[in-house]
């Protein structure tokens, strides 16, 4: 996950940063440093942390397989 992903999946959810950093248990001013210099400078619980909130939310990340990486909405189970 790097920072544009980690954009992408709080949009698609509708969420703000005050809800991501609620559902992943970390602080606000994490959240917005992680979006605005990255995830990878970041210790691995941290970013485990934002994947399993987004994840949980709903968020499937996308491997680059060569199109660049991604996130899509799961489908739901109706």
């Amino acid at each position: 996950m790097d920072e544009a992903q980690m954009r992408a999946a709080r949009a698609l959810l509708g969420w703000s940063q005050t809800e991501l950093a609620e559902a992943s248990g970390l602080s606000l001013p994490t959240i917005k440093r992680m979006e605005k210099i990255g995830p990878r400078r970041s210790g691995f619980e941290t970013v485990e942390a934002v994947e399993h909130a987004l994840e949980k939310g709903g968020v499937q990340f996308i491997a680059e397989n060569g199109g660049g990486p991604g996130v899509r909405l799961a489908k739901s189970e109706k």
